[in-house]
């Protein structure tokens, strides 16, 4: 999959043959799970013009859902000297962050760049840093309110989430403040690392939650079979933040397009390889929210999804 990945021509487009621009890719996964987002990345450049070979070289370097392997993987690939990177989520943007303010960074689903200290604001990011952001006004909220239109009788509602992620502290003040409008009892079990998932399993298990919310977290996007496992054995509704999990068994899923906002990152890319400044591009926020249901795994539940909800749903799994 990598060697595709790196090796892949891109169809001929508009660009002039010239100076091969390096692009710099950190994933937070491995190329197989993010093959779903580089392939939108990649459909991006191509239809700016751009052919991989001719025009960009991608550099590739994967975290493997190891955010302690941020800082090497950011260092190697500015010794290659890329022109801009390219990275998604808020642990991997600081880490960039960190380690350069000279080369620009395209970042992709950023919680709260601006809470977190990544950009002055969104109108202009200043520094070497632009992008697109992946949050609404109360999105957990949003959620939670799904979970109890399809299981009316929910009480309470066990999150996961990663405390190394500097944005769930936001996320988890939407969802507090959400759960008491809906009188439900929430708790938050912490995973910073593949080591300590079967602890937060075992806390969360002993206290029987009606339901489970996932954060969007990319270490969590990488061990997504391990997750959808679990709220299956112990029979959880569940929503999480990125389709994936829904696709791998999950029962549904809310939040932007994340292969969208990736394709839309080649235009920042773009913007930036024709001279333009990360500084005075501003931050573009999602204006379209996806819902997608498995149906299968509704009736292994034993739930039935009203109607209203179906009609709300971008896509149903049969």
């Amino acid at each position: 999959m990598t060697g595709g990945l790196l090796a892949a021509p891109l169809a001929a487009g508009a660009q002039p043959a010239g100076k091969l621009h390096r692009i710099g890719f950190l994933g937070n996964s491995t190329a197989a799970l993010e093959a779903n987002l580089v392939g939108p990345f990649r459909d991006g450049l191509r239809e700016l013009g751009y052919v991989e070979g001719r025009d960009v070289a991608i550099e590739y370097r994967w975290a493997e859902g190891q955010y302690e392997r941020f800082p090497a993987l950011v260092a190697e690939l500015i010794a290659l000297k890329v022109e801009v990177l390219v990275t998604a989520g808020t642990p991997a943007a600081l880490a960039v962050k960190r380690a350069t303010t000279t080369i620009p960074l395209v970042m992709v689903a950023v919680g709260d760049p601006v809470g977190t200290g990544l950009v002055k604001s969104l109108a202009r990011p200043g520094g070497n840093l632009t992008g697109l952001v992946s949050i609404a006004p109360d999105l957990e909220g949003k959620r939670l309110e799904l979970l109890t239109e399809i299981v009316p009788k929910l009480s309470s509602v066990a999150f996961l989430s990663n405390p190394a992620n500097p944005f769930h502290a936001t996320s988890e003040k939407q969802a507090r403040a959400a759960a008491r409008s809906l009188h439900l009892k929430v708790e938050f079990f912490p995973v910073r690392a593949e080591s300590e998932f079967d602890r937060a399993f075992l806390a969360m298990s002993g206290q029987r939650p009606g339901a489970l919310v996932m954060l969007a977290d990319r270490l969590f996007l990488h061990h997504r079979a391990r997750i959808v496992e679990f709220a299956a054995q112990h029979r959880l509704p569940t929503v999480y933040a990125y389709t994936e999990l829904v696709e791998a068994g999950g029962l549904m899923s809310f939040g932007p397009s994340y292969p969208g906002m990736h394709r839309r990152a080649a235009y920042f890319v773009d913007r930036i390889l024709k001279g333009g400044k990360p500084a005075d591009l501003p931050m573009e926020q999602p204006s379209k929210f996806e819902l997608l249901i498995n149906l299968k795994t509704a009736r292994a539940l034993g739930l039935v999804i009203p109607q209203p909800i179906l009609l709300r749903a971008d896509d149903l799994i049969q």
